[in-house]
């Protein structure tokens, strides 16, 4: 059996049980040399075969795992965060799956989860913002254009930019293009969760300015929104006034969202 496994945003112990399972017990790990955590490969056994896919390309990653799986090994396909956001493992799965070969896919924490835990934010606080937007900008790998970063700005959701730390300067200006106002809260997390974390709070106008202070190139998730700003309403769920399936409504309870945004943010 082949399995993709989503290694987490970093820390070791973020695997997920099943993931660390997998690799507890696999014959050949093809793993994201780049971005996952080299630590992780502790896990496996001494006899375990353990390839770099950071220096192979598609051809040769479907070679090992179609070998492997011929001689009847137990393969991992280790990628980072969870594989479903920008992990090109599509294209690997329809190879496998034009050959009829069996696979599954084991999800991990993805890295603007482990970005959250970082920056202690909740990325959908009521009254705020109730939608994530996750995108990047236009690199070598085109952006279709009807989701061009200037088009989402527009709905003044939360954003969360992969693969956009490059190019700061010509995001800052799609954003404020697009409706964003330049001193809305923005922040950079660099490598979210591993021991060298850094988060760095700024606005959308002093991205790139920020970054190249901290020299933060790359590696790093940039997260745009009033959902920085610590300001919000309370959640109807917990409110006493309000009845649910499982509790009933009981009086009135007033609730000062800036005054615990302000502790919040402050911690």
């Amino acid at each position: 059996m082949i399995t993709f496994v989503g290694a987490g945003p970093g820390a070791e112990d973020l695997i997920t049980v099943r993931g660390q399972r997998l690799l507890e017990h696999a014959d050949l790990v093809i793993y994201a040399g780049s971005l996952v955590n080299p630590g992780l490969l502790s896990l496996c056994r001494e006899d375990c075969e353990i390839y770099n896919s950071a220096k192979m390309t598609l051809e040769e990653v479907l070679d090992v795992m179609i070998q492997g799986q011929a001689a009847g090994k137990e393969i991992v396909r280790l990628h980072t965060g969870d594989p479903c956001v920008y992990g090109a493992i599509q294209e690997q799965m329809d190879e496998l799956e034009k050959r009829g070969i069996p696979y599954e896919y084991c999800p991990g924490v993805s890295s603007f989860c482990g970005a959250a835990a970082a920056l202690k934010a909740e990325y959908t606080l009521p009254g705020i913002s109730q939608s994530v937007v996750i995108t990047r900008m236009a690199g070598r790998t085109p952006v279709p254009e009807r989701e061009s970063i200037r088009s989402f700005a527009a709905h003044q959701a939360t954003m969360v930019l992969f693969l956009s730390t490059g190019m700061l300067g010509k995001l800052s200006e799609e954003l404020i293009l697009g409706g964003y106002t330049a001193d809305t809260p923005a922040a950079i997390v660099y490598k979210a969760t591993w021991p060298e974390e850094k988060v760095l709070r700024c606005t959308i106008e002093t991205l790139e300015q920020t970054a190249a202070e901290a020299g933060v190139t790359k590696t790093a998730l940039i997260i745009v929104g009033r959902v920085l700003e610590g300001e919000y309403d309370r959640s109807k769920l917990y409110d006493p006034a309000f009845t649910t399936e499982f509790r009933q409504g009981t009086s009135s309870h007033s609730f000062d969202s800036t005054s615990a945004g302000t502790e919040r943010s402050g911690q």
